[in-house]
């Protein structure tokens, strides 16, 4: 099987959320979980952006030194040279351009025709690899981008030797089936495809970015670019956990591998959501508090006499101990005597029908039942239980 690299950008696209303000020994500690985890390149920030975000990205990249640590660029000489000030120590830096290429863009934002932005993208690349022995450059708004002109832009920056080619969904735009269709067509229309790296970026406006950057890899795409817990501009990136657990599960349908460790996802979920202020929604796929969690009676019926009726993915594969047996309305009594066993209760079958029906009862007017709830409940057998 072949491998996919990925790069996080929770650092810098990350960080580019409403309201997030990470300080460079926030930014520090998580790229040591990044790198506990196993990506392959992190984006450490935007070095030319501010004295702060230079100072972070330098940091990184002096302290980190098992992953690739990179900058975002803009296409400008200036930025360059400010991201080798920051990442000369690094031990495998490596540089991130950002050039637009939809005419929207072009004509709005940069003022600039499609003559100045191939020459400007063969200058920038050119320069870029004069410093770094890794140059990445993004096609700005390349799903909305002339198709034959996109071509153009890659083969240019190939030949101005790029060593990476992102092809970003700037703005969530995209589906799945189009964003194939895109890689296939720069596959036959970009002579020196096979010199670079082709990678994926993908927002989630539309709620399509895991989707879509899954859709690259079967298009075959070697690097997908995402954060943790799917932070990151507007409606935020796609998420790496989504993605590297859609991979292990169904591998047989990816055929592919990864450097990841997927027992780390848990702790590194959970150190960027206390750093960044960004509580991950409880039905959030894979580290959401509710991936793990059943109350519906015959899900936990199921899942206590075997885990995989219900669930296809081990707790244990991203570090969590266990699976949780919400007690409430919709329980059945199943989980309700292996909540009393757990607790150290043996009863009679007679008692838990009892004690089951005051349960129920208590659903009614209580949406979470606790163990000192229970305690309560079955108060009146305690003489009569067997204790484990």
């Amino acid at each position: 099987m072949s491998k996919i690299q990925f790069l996080d950008t929770t650092l810098r696209d990350g960080e580019q959320s409403p309201g997030v303000n990470l300080n460079r020994f926030e930014k520090l500690e998580i790229a040591r979980q990044l790198e506990a985890l196993g990506v392959d390149i992190i984006e450490a920030g935007f070095a030319a952006s501010s004295e702060g975000d230079f100072l972070g990205v330098q940091e990184i990249a002096r302290q980190i030194r098992s992953v690739s640590i990179s900058s975002l660029s803009r296409a400008k000489d200036s930025d360059i040279r400010t991201a080798w000030d920051a990442l000369k120590k690094a031990a495998e830096p490596r540089l991130h351009i950002f050039l637009a290429t939809s005419d929207i863009h072009m004509k709005h934002k940069l003022n600039l025709t499609r003559s100045e932005v191939l020459e400007t993208a063969k200058h920038c690349v050119q320069l870029a690899k004069s410093f770094f022995p890794k140059v990445q450059i993004s096609a700005e708004d390349a799903c909305r981008s002339d198709r034959a002109f996109l071509a153009e832009f890659v083969e240019t920056a190939i030949q101005a030797g790029a060593d990476v080619i992102n092809i970003p969904d700037t703005v969530g735009y995209i589906n799945p089936s189009e964003y194939y269709d895109l890689f296939k067509f720069l596959q036959e229309n970009v002579p020196s495809y096979d010199k670079a790296i082709f990678s994926c970026h993908c927002h989630d406006d539309l709620g399509m970015a895991v989707a879509n950057s899954l859709a690259a890899i079967q298009a075959g795409v070697e690097q997908v670019e995402c954060t943790v817990n799917g932070i990151g501009e507007r409606a935020g990136n796609a998420a790496l956990e989504e993605i590297a657990v859609a991979l292990h599960i169904r591998e047989d349908v990816y055929r592919k591998n990864t450097n990841l460790r997927l027992h780390e996802i848990t702790k590194t979920s959970e150190l960027v959501s206390r750093l960044t202020g960004m509580v991950v929604q409880k039905n959030k796929a894979i580290v959401g508090s509710n991936a793990f969690a059943h109350e519906s009676g015959i899900h936990q019926d199921g899942v206590l006499k075997e885990p995989t009726t219900y669930e296809i993915i081990p707790p244990a594969l991203i570090g969590l101990s266990t699976n949780s047996l919400v007690l409430g309305k919709h329980s059945g009594r199943h989980a309700f005597t292996d909540r009393l066993n757990g607790l150290g209760y043996e009863f009679s079958t007679e008692i838990i029908n009892e004690a089951f029906i005051q349960f129920k009862a208590l659903t009614d007017k209580k949406k979470d039942i606790t163990d000192e709830d229970l305690m309560r409940i079955i108060s009146k057998w305690s003489d009569k239980e067997v204790l484990k």
